[in-house]
């Protein structure tokens, strides 16, 4: 019988459903979507089996992860609420979705277990915040899913007010990231280097800087300063970028993210 569960395998269910893999034997994993096409194209790359539908996933499971987008999970909780046990972890990825909520769902003595990761997830590279509800989690359960989001990536424990600025911080973010990914490949392309090129200077680029301030430690203004010579190309450049509001643009980018998750159900 599985132990850890996927109650839907879009992008961000399918990128955790690998990543575990990694970790947890094949048979302890298993998962379910509305999609029937998807399920077994999933099943034919991993080795996976499925289940059929949301009720016989519950009965088979510990662990339940919910990778619903918010819109629809009601739908969901509506549906799995009375198969839902205090022997049950149920771990959500929804953003801006808070535990009372779940608690409301299905009683106050259910495990509860708020998530934020983020598609990176599907490289083994991604970032995920995460809270506890306030029981009497095991040791053993803890384990189980620090084990889970390590399987994927790395993942910090922080406090659930700080969830909605998680989502900004990481959450969201890779989208911004490709978008600058892409803008800085077009403007090597306007200057004669071949588009394919372009790509990986820019992705190598993003992916050494963000190594170099996970590794040395230095503050991102001091690494900053390190390729910014008196007068030369770099200063020039980010001159440009203040100018033409660079940091602003982030700024409002995440303003615009946490005051939509936080209008998502509490």
């Amino acid at each position: 019988m599985a132990n850890l569960g996927f109650i839907g395998a879009g992008n961000m269910g399918y990128a955790m459903l690998k990543g575990a893999a990694n970790v947890f034997p094949k048979e302890d994993l298993t998962y379910t979507d509305v999609n029937k096409t998807r399920l077994e194209e999933i099943k034919k790359e991993t080795g996976i089996s499925y289940v059929d539908g949301n009720i016989s996933l519950v009965k088979s499971v510990k662990y339940i992860v919910l990778a619903i987008k918010p819109q629809f999970l009601d739908g969901v909780l509506d549906e799995i609420k009375s198969e839902i046990t205090d022997h049950h972890v149920v771990i959500s990825i929804a953003p801006g979705v808070t535990i009372d909520h779940y608690k409301e769902y299905f009683g106050k003595n259910t495990k509860i277990v708020r998530a934020m990761p983020n598609t990176p997830a599907l490289v083994n590279e991604g970032m995920s915040g995460i809270c506890f509800s306030k029981d009497a989690f095991s040791e053993e359960e803890k384990k189980m899913v620090y084990a889970f989001f390590d399987s994927f990536g790395k993942y910090e424990e922080v406090n659930e007010n700080l969830m909605n600025a998680v989502t900004c911080a990481s959450g969201s973010s890779p989208a911004y990231v490709y978008m600058f990914i892409e803008a800085l490949a077009d403007s090597a392309v306007k200057y004669g280097i071949p588009r394919d090129k372009a790509y990986v200077f820019a992705a190598q680029t993003v992916l050494g800087s963000a190594k170099m301030v996970l590794e040395t430690k230095q503050h991102p203004g001091a690494l900053k300063d390190m390729v910014c010579s008196p007068g030369g190309t770099t200063i020039a450049a980010v001159a440009a970028l203040e100018e033409y509001g660079f940091r602003n643009s982030i700024i409002k980018a995440t303003d615009a993210c946490y005051e939509k998750s936080a209008g998502f159900k509490k």
